[in-house]
């Protein structure tokens, strides 16, 4: 009975293992290509959600986020409502453009620095968009575009 039991559960989560060796995000970039900017990382730690890959890392002052998804037609939209919506808030955001990679930072309004400080990369390539970002907890660990818009260059070489 027991065997029969173990059966059934490595039969439940194999396709997750699988699934988890198979994260494209988590093949975007290295721990080793991150620790620069934020400091000793902890291994990354795969998550999918359909057509969404994630993986994410954390340091003492900071989170990290990769991200591999189907681009959707609504995309943009829905970036540039974001936009206005942290805007709205009394945040500052600041956007720069490199060809196909488009990287953001977002500083909170007095009061909700608890939203962290981030700084986001994205590159869209084929039908595919591919994102790092990194939310600092203070403004000052706070990782400048200038630092992870090279990051996002070797994503797009990994598309």
């Amino acid at each position: 009975m027991v065997r029969v039991m173990l059966v059934a559960i490595m039969a439940l989560l194999l396709p997750i293992v699988v699934r988890a060796a198979d994260n494209k995000a988590c093949k975007l970039l290295t721990v080793a290509e991150l620790e620069p900017l934020v400091g000793k990382l902890s291994a990354f730690s795969p998550q999918s959600l359909g057509t969404t890959d994630m993986c994410s890392a954390t340091s003492p002052n900071a989170k990290v986020l990769l991200r591999s998804a189907q681009k959707r037609a609504s995309s943009a939209d829905a970036a540039a409502k974001g936009l206005e919506i942290a805007k709205k808030m009394g945040a500052t955001v600041d956007v720069k453009t490199f060809g196909p990679i488009v990287c953001s930072t977002f500083i909170p309004p007095k009061g909700k620095e608890i939203a962290g400080f981030n700084t986001t990369c994205t590159v869209s390539k084929g039908d595919t968009v591919a994102g790092v970002e990194v939310t600092a907890k203070s403004q000052k660990d706070m990782v400048s575009i200038d630092k992870l818009h090279p990051l996002a260059d070797k994503m797009a070489g990994r598309l």
